[in-house]
């Protein structure tokens, strides 16, 4: 009888021993598993997201113009240029703050754009057509000619300048003062704003016009019409 309690005594030992070995093994992968060190945010490019690429392109609109007026400098190119470089700060904090890669520029609001047929000769002592006249805007031309109504800017995408103040939109094609009617295809939303300064871009809208035509969470409009209407 006693030789049998002995051996039952060194089972349980040894059946406690391994609970404590299994229970020990078990709380060391608990504490490497919860000492591990979370893998950090990834950015995205512009070819990850539209958000990023929206952005991406309001950059590269922004430091286009800025190079036009370093290349062609008047009067008043440093406050303009300054401003745009205010912009360019503010566009890369939304890029951050997006998750975006801080500092990606593009310059796709041009994309799809097709090329316009060059002008026919005209005769001589005539205006070429389509020319604006004397003082229309620094880089006006092309569809600033177009008539009231027409449809203008055919195949290009649409996004921010990253401008505050009221609805405007700046433009590389249409003088100060030009009305432009932008519609969002992709949720019908429709904004009116006059060119109030020029960009790099056919039609590059402020911030708070932008916001009355895109859709939530995107910074381009790939599918817009837009109309010359004053």
């Amino acid at each position: 009888m006693s030789r049998r309690r002995t051996l039952g005594t060194k089972k349980k030992l040894a059946l406690l021993l391994s609970a404590a070995t299994v229970a020990g093994g078990g709380a060391f992968v608990m504490a490497t598993t919860s000492n591990a060190t979370p893998p950090g945010p990834t950015t995205k490019s512009a070819a990850d997201s539209t958000v990023c690429q929206g952005l991406a392109t309001a950059l590269g609109n922004n430091e286009r113009f800025i190079e036009g007026q370093r290349a062609n400098p008047d009067a008043q190119s440093e406050a303009r240029i300054a401003n745009r470089e205010a912009v360019i700060a503010q566009i890369k904090v939304q890029q951050e703050a997006s998750g975006c890669t801080v500092g990606e520029s593009a310059q796709g609001s041009q994309a799809g754009q097709p090329e316009q047929p060059a002008p026919s000769q005209p005769e001589q002592g005539q205006p070429e057509q389509g020319q604006p006249e004397q003082g229309q805007g620094e880089q006006a031309g092309g569809d600033a000619g177009a008539a009231v109504g027409e449809q203008v800017c055919n195949g290009s995408t649409v996004t921010l300048s990253g401008e505050d103040g009221a609805p405007a939109a700046s433009s590389n094609q249409f003088p100060v003062g030009t009305q432009l009617k932008v519609t969002n295809l992709d949720n019908n939303k429709s904004t009116t704003v006059e060119v109030t300064s020029v960009s790099g871009s056919c039609v590059l809208l402020n911030n708070a016009a932008f916001e009355q035509v895109r859709e939530e969470g995107k910074f381009l409009i790939r599918r817009a019409v837009i109309e010359k209407v004053g």
